[in-house]
């Protein structure tokens, strides 16, 4: 009688494998098998996140997250690795690059004139490879004085084809000086005593006469560069005159009022009053 269970059967050497009876009963496996195919038929298809669905605030939020870097934008070797893939975001769809380009460009400061020695002397600076739109979005630019201080290349200028009158939304201006040749240290090395004071402050004029809607001008500078030395107050005496309002940076620790004690004497005097 068949009972559909398995029986041993007896081989040539002895009892072998079980019969596994077909009748009556599934296997074990037969019943896992089963199973998953009834649970692919039963579970329902995954229905795609509703980003655009999220409020205006929300969705800015996460833009921030993905695509705002600490550090200022500029051509460098590396932005294949550290930029590019962030933004590949604004491939997504239409509305999704509307909304995240002007995050991108908002809020980040972007360096005017290249300063990596790959990039020192190309024919076109960073601002004047973005398309215009680019450009109307950006609200910061960092001008950086002093690489090139003894024949600075001729991308440094502000032609129209820098595309300054493009940047609508400009704001704020930082100005960084790594040194200041006028010092005495430069002395037979320099073109001339004010040669480079008199391109660094033509620079800022011309950045003010272009940018109209720029408000605020923000100074800092490496330690030894004293607020009193003549570049410094040739570019305070400018930004002043065009009633653009004047800010510190965090590196240099300036305010209106006092100066710290590198601010007043120098990095190098400072460490010899240390040492007597």
């Amino acid at each position: 009688m068949d009972s559909g269970v398995a029986t041993p059967t007896l081989g040539s050497s002895g009892w072998t494998t079980p019969m596994i009876a077909t009748s009556g009963y599934d296997t074990p496996m037969m019943g896992i098998e089963s199973s998953i195919a009834r649970l692919s038929l039963e579970s329902e298809p995954k229905q795609a996140f509703r980003f655009f669905d999220l409020p205006s605030e929300l969705r800015i939020r996460i833009y921030e997250l993905a695509l705002v870097l600490p550090r200022t934008i500029d051509l460098d070797p590396t932005n294949f690795r550290r930029i590019s893939p962030r933004l590949e975001m604004f491939l997504t769809c239409h509305r999704m690059h509307e909304e995240a380009y002007r995050v991108f460009y908002g809020q980040h400061t972007f360096r005017l004139f290249p300063i990596h020695g790959r990039f020192f002397h190309t024919k076109q600076p960073l601002l004047a490879r973005l398309p215009p739109r680019y450009r109307a979005a950006i609200t910061t630019v960092e001008l950086r004085l002093g690489p090139g201080w003894g024949k600075p290349p001729k991308c440094w200028n502000t032609s129209p084809r820098l595309g300054l009158a493009d940047c609508s939304h400009l704001r704020q201006l930082k100005i960084f000086v790594e040194i200041d040749p006028s010092d005495d240290i430069f002395r037979g090395f320099r073109v001339a005593d004010n040669f480079y004071t008199v391109f660094s402050k033509d620079l800022v004029q011309q950045i003010c006469e272009q940018v109209p809607s720029l408000k605020e001008v923000q100074f800092d500078a490496y330690p030894a560069v004293q607020k009193s030395a003549p570049l410094m107050q040739e570019l305070l005496a400018e930004v002043k005159s065009r009633g653009k309002k004047i800010t510190w940076g965090p590196l240099r620790g300036w305010d209106e009022h006092r100066e710290d004690a590198f601010g007043r004497i120098g990095l190098e005097d400072a460490m010899a009053l240390m040492k007597l």
